[in-house]
């Protein structure tokens, strides 16, 4: 099939949603397909029409079904969308989710997220990372990272925070990886940096780099607020790194009800003393890195292209149960 993949992301970002839509061309035209990524929709025709962001991409979604009305469309649900946009601009990001003929939802728990009406059309496909270099932990030092953009429902200074709770005695450090979105949060990090001996901001760096440093921490926390579905939590299962996260619906629904690492959401004190355990304790941290690694296989490519061609399959079957 010609499928055309709209996503907000321009060509060169970095943003999560350039790269989901980057590695799903790969998927699809492995299975035999092509596939066009498009940041604005001008009407071509296609044989499908996938829309990352409900809201973001209604004005396409809704051009598309009016001029295409008997083609299939899928719309894939972001965190912004499920936690965000759907309380805030409730009518368009419903709209798009009417007009679908399947959702996608990027985490277990995304039925228990949006409304009972839409769940029929939901499928899920966990995202996949490759499998990266083993690990190259130094004997010495006990680094955390977290690695994501400085943007306000990533709450990427959290961990920094906690880390002045720890004991003198304690030998992490937090090391943070990703780009400002704001001169604000600019400032913020390199504020923290320079009052936080236990803090380390790199910046935005390559993918070659973030591998590198996930081979040296010894955990990853994420700390979002609200997330979608998190690749680098896919990336940290399958690098066999400890993940200790805020215990939001995206990341329960990537790691499981009863994963032992989670923390209470904007917590400094749950998650310093989920630091200083993982330190302390190496059957914690052993526990952790166990469970991430029984994980791992759910987010390999092969299991993201099944799911994604089982929703392609359910939302061509949707819509021909819809043609005239």
């Amino acid at each position: 099939m010609n499928i055309t993949l709209i996503t907000p992301a321009p060509p060169g970002s970095r943003a999560g949603n350039r790269a989901t839509a980057e590695r799903w061309r790969q998927l699809l035209e492995e299975a035999g397909h092509w596939v066009a990524i498009v940041t604005e929709y001008q009407g071509e025709p296609c044989d499908l029409f996938i829309a990352l962001h409900a809201w973001r991409s209604h004005d396409a979604v809704v051009q598309f079904r009016v001029q295409h009305p008997h083609t299939p469309l899928i719309v894939v649900l972001t965190g912004t969308d499920i936690y965000d946009h759907q309380y805030r601009f409730p009518d368009a990001t419903h709209e798009s989710m009417t007009l679908a003929d399947c959702l996608i939802g990027l985490h277990d728990r995304v039925d228990q997220d949006i409304p009972e009406r839409f769940t029929n059309k939901l499928m899920t496909v966990l995202q996949s990372a490759d499998l990266p270099p083993g690990p190259e932990r130094p004997e010495n030092g006990f680094d955390i990272c977290v690695i994501g953009h400085l943007r306000d429902e990533k709450d990427p200074l959290r961990a920094a925070w906690a880390a002045k709770q720890l004991p003198q005695t304690s030998r992490i450090r937090v090391i943070n990886a990703g780009k400002a979105h704001t001169p604000e949060w600019e400032q913020k990090a390199l504020s923290e940096q320079q009052s936080n001996p236990r803090f380390q901001w790199l910046g935005e760096v390559d993918k070659s780099a973030i591998h590198q440093l996930m081979s040296q921490s010894r955990a990853m926390v994420i700390s979002s607020v609200m997330e979608g579905g998190a690749n680098v939590v896919s990336e940290a299962c399958r690098a066999g790194l400890p993940i200790i996260a805020s215990d939001i619906s995206g990341n329960i629904g990537l790691l499981g009800d009863d994963y032992p690492g989670y923390f209470h959401v904007g917590d400094d004190t749950d998650l310093a003393r989920l630091l200083q355990r993982a330190e302390e304790s190496a059957d914690f941290l052993g526990e952790l890195s166990g469970r991430v690694t029984e994980l791992a296989s759910r987010f390999t490519p092969q299991a993201e292209q099944g799911a994604l061609l089982a929703a392609i399959d359910k939302a061509m079957a949707g819509r021909t149960r819809l043609s005239p």
